[in-house]
This record gives C-alpha cells, structure tokens and sequence, in this order.
C-alpha cells in the first residue's frame, strides 16, 4: 500500500532559521553595490505649517555631498501614493511623495541628501535649513469635527470618508429592548516595531531602462505597478526584489514616500541609491495605527440575547489617507460585532485626518479596536442584568448551524464585497478554554484581595479574518538534479512561509522535504504576485502551490508516457518516479518541466476562538501582573503546529504591549513625543512567561483546497478586551471601570483613585 507524504501538519523546524541563527541572512543593510550613494531624509519639524523656503547650499558645500533634492528638483505634479483599494471620498488626502507648499505631519518629507556615505548625508540633512510659518495643529477627533482648521482647504471636512455597516432593522431593535447599554471606549495610537528598520537600495539601468528596488516586503507586486505608474514606466520595466526581512506586521512594506523618493534619486543620477531609517525616524515615518474612539449602543432582551449594536467609531488617520489607511477604518466598522449573533447593526466609522503620521495597518486591523469595544461592553451589561459572564457570550455565539454566516454589509464598496463567516463551531473553542484556563475553579477568586492585590478574571471571543484575495501565483520547475524549484507570490515576513510552503508543495509532489526550494517574494519569480498582508500567505500562497504541482504531476505523466511508450492513465506517479508495469521507469528530472498556476479566491476565511487572562492588580501602584494567559483557536487546518504556535504566542505578546505599555503620544501642538525604544515600550521575553495558546482543526474552511484558515493575527485580536475586562472584574469592589488602553500602572492607579472620589 502506498503510503503517502504527511508533512502537512507535522511540526517541521523552520528551515530558514538555520541561516538566520548561523548569521547568514541577507538583509537590506546587508547589500552593497559599487559607486552607491546613501539617503538621508530631512523631515520636517512641524506638525502644521507652510512652507516659505528651504536651502540646501550649506549642506551642498559639505564634503562627500553630491546632491540635495527638493520638490522642486521633482518637478511637478508632485506624484500623490496611489491607494490600494480606492473610493472616490478619499482622493483629496493622497499623501504627497515630498512637501511642496505645506507639511501637515512632525516626519514629512522636505528633502533627500544623497551622500558617500551615511554618516555624512545624516549631517548634511541637519545642514538643510528652512522656514515654515506655524499653522495650528489638529490633533484630536474633537478639533476634527469642529472644522475650523481645515487641512486640506476645499474640502469643506477633516472626514476623508465614512464607512457604514449595516444590517437589519436596528431601530426597531433597540425599541423592542429589555435593556440598552451605551458606552465610550478608546484605543491608543501605536505601531509595529520590527527589529529590522525600514531600508530601500534602487538601481537605475539606463541602457535597458529597467529599475530595480531591493527591500520589498509585504505587496511587491503592488509596489511595482505603483511605482511603475507614478515614474511614466511599464510595469515590466520595475522590479521589486525581497531578500530577508526583519519582521513586518502590516505596517513595514507598504508604498512610503521614501520609495518614490530613492527610485527617483537612483534614475535621475544613474547611481545606486540606499536608504536605511534609524529607531527615531521610524516613530515619525512608518503608518502608526490603533487610535480609534467609539460611542457604542448595545440593546438586549432579558434573557441577554444581544438585539442591536449601533453607534460611531472615530478613527484618527493622521495627516493623509496612505495606500491600506483605511482598512482599520472599515475593520472597526465591520467586525465590531466579533463572532456574535447580531441581527441589526447600524455602525458609522468616521476617518478623521489631523496632524499625525499618517496611519495604516498594524496586526489585526480595526478587529484589535473592535473587540476590545465589544468584549468591555458585554461585560458591563451583563453586570447590569445580573447575568453571568460567560453565559452572555455563550447565548450569543454563532453556531455550526448558522454557517456561513453573514457579517455586516459595508458601504462604500472597496472591493471586498459581502464578507461572511465560512465554518465552524465558536461554541467548541469557547468552552475548551473555559476548561483550559480552569475558570470554575478560579470563579471565587475574583475582586478577592490578596497578600495586597486584587485578583480578577476577563474573558474575550474573537475572529480572525484571512485568506485576502483576489489571487496568488505559483510556479514550479523541475531543475536538472530532480530538485524542485517552487517559486510563488506570497513574500515572507518573520512567518516561515519557507518551511509552510515546503511542507504543501512536499505533499502535493509526493517528495522529501529536502528536495524542494521556495523562492518568493520577488517580482521576477511569477507572473503575477500579490504579497503576504491579511493572514493570505498560507491560504492562497499554498493554495497556488497545490494547483500548480497538479499540473506538473499532470505534465510529467505525459512526458513519461511519451518516453515509455505507455498510455498516461497506466502509469504510477509516486515519490517522483513514473513507472510503467514492466519496471521501466522515468525520474522527475529527465524532461525539463515546469508549470505556472493561480489560486483565485475572493471568499475570506475565519479563525476564531476565546481567550482568557488571570491577572492581580496592586491598587497602591496600579501595576497589573498577568498571572495566566490562555487562548484556545480553530484555524481549520494546520499545516505546522511548531509555527502556529509562535504566530499566536507571538501576537499574544505584541497584544500585552498595546495593553500595558506601548502608546505613541502627541502634545497639542502635534509634536512626537516619543522617539526610541526607551519611551516607548515594548514588551521583552521575560515580562509575561506564563502564556499558553491552543489550536484545534475541528471546522476545515471550504473556501481552498488545503481547509487552512489564515492565523497569523487571531492571537493579538483578543488581548485587549481579555486583560481589560480581568482588571475590570479584579477592580469590582473599587468600581473601576477601564474604558481606554493603555493600562499603563499610572492609569490604573487614576482609575482607582477617581472611582473612590464621592459623586459630586
């Protein structure tokens, strides 16, 4: 009997880690080439202002200096960053490649020095000097609505857009009520933090006319045909090439300024231009994201059942719209009902411009924000019903039955149409982390003081949206030895994509493990790509692979049939082996083979799953100490549980430091008040050791081949309501109620103290 590959869901060891721990990885800082020049950017120092004159003959005159460009060195139009999933609403607050007249953002563009070297453009950028007359500053949603500094005059609002999801009649909803609950909640600006900074390195070849951009990350493909579009060439003539990154998590490898600005460099002066931003210049240029204000209603029947959700979500976007900002905008709109049972729903997500860096996407996008909202507010109407926490949410989870089941329909369409949950049983994970995290037994301890601190338990349901379409790319060559070559679309990120996507094409082929080799990421390897952005990479990435390895399997049997002389259909294909029934046989490797395939798919998957949090709370200082932290996933199937389980430990993590201590902070007049890794604090290995992740395969997705579910951000998306509602619960007796993030000890310390204070 022929036994066939499993090394799907085996726990295969990342193999790319063995380069990375050996120190042989390759990353942008890593390239040189000869004759390079290096960027530095002059970013502007004020949040609102503008612009009367810049000059750069100081920093001309320094030795080592070759050229300072300008808006004017441009030329114009100046070249606006092109939107990845456009609405008209938006066009107006297209960032500007550089500043021309106004800068409306502490970090904007003014100028690039190109130097010798790196150190010597870094002083030449401190030698531009400029003029800016000081407008004031928008850095609230309150300045916001009123309107009265407008930034971008003409357009009569500081919206760039609204997004609405609705469903059902949510106003006879809320008349046929038992109860109703409104809240305010709000979640604080913050960013992904990669270890390896953003870093670009273009090269101009003027005889072929060709540009090439190493450093890309995240949407290659994307990059180049916007790059492409805004420098008058054919996409053709771009290629973005990816070599190792440092971590991505939604925000590294969009379009920025800077990829216009180095291409530009490199082509105008036929020179190789590299560009690295150090800790400071990261705070300030990277899309920042999380800051999103909510003033929610829920209504109720007695018994709990939940009846209507509506309300406004104001999301603070910073100075324009960039190519993914609005995509927390519509998340929060959406998914602000979580894995909930809710029949009508009316909510209104309002994008708000101000002078901010501007925002993008940062793992799990809108449903961090989302479920944080939703999880406080069901506990807090559970108090006021007198109904039990976990009873609340059980009623009201969607059922196997119910699949698949519809989310909220969101106008405008930006291209995602009707989105809706594909499979699975919420109840299941919810009640194994239950059991898992012990909560009947942990139940007495809540709002209990001991040895000085207040013990509570929170509890948060979540989904995971994945599998972004529209499509992905793979192709796959048979290389002379009988190795396999798999190059596709998808670009690695931190994720392993090396190691899952040898696992599939391994299986699909019936081949050791060994003998394949992914390549990805780059433009030159498919024909068409989309990236990794949307827990997709797995999904459409693997699911290309399969058809693709098909259709060689089917190419392969031919050419063995013609080599033999037997019928295709006679011959058994194992193991890379054709054999025909006398014991001829032909290796893969004898014909050259090779074959192309795309995985087309526009309906998402959903993770989903619970989690819990076990935390003590010291009221004299507000520190909050996580003491048990259990999160229990469905993800459809698993194809390495070895990764999987850092993916969810990993966002678990990244969601501690949204809770407890990251924030990105601006004064009134919309300067950065934060700028390294000292103020802005990120969590480390030993701060919370005791975190334990889960992951079931019990409800496969029927939208791909693999039944896979995209789950590299269901673990952050829980966190906050989780931690929260356990300080909650720890704080019943003070009456505490945290209704923003971050809980940092000084706020908690704030909570306590103000819910003490006699009613006025």
């Amino acid at each position: 009997m022929r036994r066939a590959n499993t090394f799907i869901g085996s726990p295969v060891e990342r193999v790319e880690d063995l380069r990375f721990l050996r120190g042989r990885g390759q990353y942008l800082d890593d390239l040189t080439r000869a004759g390079e020049w290096h960027a530095a950017i002059v970013r502007s120092p004020v949040a609102h202002g503008r612009i009367r004159a810049i000059d750069t003959a100081a920093a001309l005159a320094m030795p080592g200096v070759n050229a300072v460009l300008t808006a004017a060195d441009i030329g114009g139009p100046i070249p606006t960053i092109p939107f990845r999933r456009p609405i008209p609403a938006i066009a107006p607050y297209a960032q500007p490649v550089i500043a021309q007249a106004v800068v409306r953002y502490v970090g904007e563009p003014l100028a690039v020095v190109l130097a010798d070297a790196a150190e010597l453009a870094e002083d030449a950028a401190a030698m531009v000097a400029f003029e800016i007359d000081h407008l004031p500053a928008v850095t609230d949603r309150h300045a916001c609505a009123r309107g009265d500094v407008l930034l971008f005059p003409g357009t009569g609002s500081n919206r760039a857009a609204l997004v609405t999801a609705h469903k059902g009649d949510v106003d006879a909803a809320f008349r046929a009520a038992a109860h109703r609950r409104r809240e305010t909640f709000r979640t604080q600006r913050l960013s992904a933090m990669p270890m390896e900074t953003r870093g670009l390195l273009a090269e101009w070849d003027s005889a072929s006319g060709k540009l090439s951009v190493s450093g890309a990350a995240k949407l290659p493909f994307f990059n180049r045909r916007a790059m492409a579009h805004m420098m008058g060439l054919a996409e053709e003539a771009v290629d973005y090439l990816e070599f190792d990154v440092g971590g991505g998590f939604g925000a590294r490898g969009e379009f920025y300024p800077e990829d216009f600005l180095v291409a530009f460099a490199a082509r105008r002066f036929g020179r190789p231009i590299k560009w690295v931003e150090d800790r400071r210049e990261h705070f300030m240029a990277i899309a920042h994201s999380r800051e999103t204000e909510c003033e929610i209603e829920m209504a109720f029947d007695r018994d709990g059942t939940i009846l209507g959700l509506r309300g406004d979500i104001y999301v603070d976007i910073g100075a324009y719209v960039r190519p993914n900002g609005m995509t927390p905008v519509r998340n929060a709109a959406q998914f602000t009902s979580g894995p909930y049972r809710i029949a009508n729903i009316h909510l209104n997500a309002h994008a708000l411009v101000s002078n901010k860096t501007p925002a993008g996407t940062y793992r799990g996008p809108g449903r961090f924000e989302g479920c944080f909202f939703c999880e406080r507010m069901l506990d807090m109407a559970a108090q006021d019903m007198g109904l039990d926490r976990l009873a609340i949410r059980r009623r009201n989870l969607i059922s196997a039955g119910e699949m698949p089941y519809a989310l909220a329909s969101v106008l405008p369409n930006d291209g995602f149409g009707e989105t809706e949950c594909d499979s699975g049983d919420y109840a299941s994970t919810f009640d194994r982390c239950v059991a898992e995290a012990r909560w009947a037994e942990k139940a007495p301890l809540q709002g209990k003081l001991i040895d000085g601190r207040y013990h509570g338990l929170g509890i948060a349901c979540f989904i995971e949206g994945g599998a972004s379409g529209p499509r992905e790319g793979a192709r796959i060559v048979v290389e002379p030895d009988g190795r396999v070559s798999v190059y596709v679309g998808s670009s690695a990120v931190g994720q392993g994509i090396e190691t899952i996507l040898a696992q599939i094409a391994a299986d699909a082929l019936e081949l050791p493990l060994e003998r394949i080799r992914i390549y990805h990421g780059s433009t030159t390897y498919v024909t068409e790509g989309f990236g990794s952005y949307g827990s997709r990479s797995t999904v459409m990435g693997g699911g290309a692979i399969v058809l693709a390895a098909a259709a060689l399997i089917a190419e392969f049997r031919a050419a063995a049939s013609a080599r033999l002389g037997v019928p295709a259909a006679e011959l058994d294909v194992t193991g890379g082996v054709a054999s025909a029934t006398d014991g001829r046989s032909v290796a893969l490797g004898e014909d050259a083979l090779c074959a192309e395939r795309t995985f087309s798919n526009t309906k998402a998957t959903y993770t989903y799953g619970t989690a819990i949090a076990h935390v003590a709370v010291d009221p004299k200082t507000g520190q909050v100490e996580v003491i048990d932290y259990v999160v229990v996933d469905d993800v459809g199937r698993i194809i390495n549980p070895l990764t999987l389980h850092g993916q969810v430990i990993g966002a678990a993590v990244q969601g501690l430091g949204s809770v407890f201590t990251e924030e990105i902070v601006y004064d009134q007049n919309g300067q950065l008040l934060v700028g390294s890794l000292a103020d802005y604090m990120i969590p480390v290995a030993t701060d919370y050791p005791r975190l334990r992740a889960l992951s079931l395969e019990e409800h496969p997705s029927p939208n791909n081949p693999l039944g896979a579910k995209g789950a590299g951000e269901g673990g952050i998306i829980p966190v906050g309501g989780a931690l929260a509602n356990a300080v909650a619960a720890a704080l019943r007796p003070l009456g505490a109620e945290p209704r923003q993030l971050p809980l940092t000890p000084p706020r908690v310390w704030q909570l306590i103290r103000d819910a003490q204070k006699p009613a006025s």
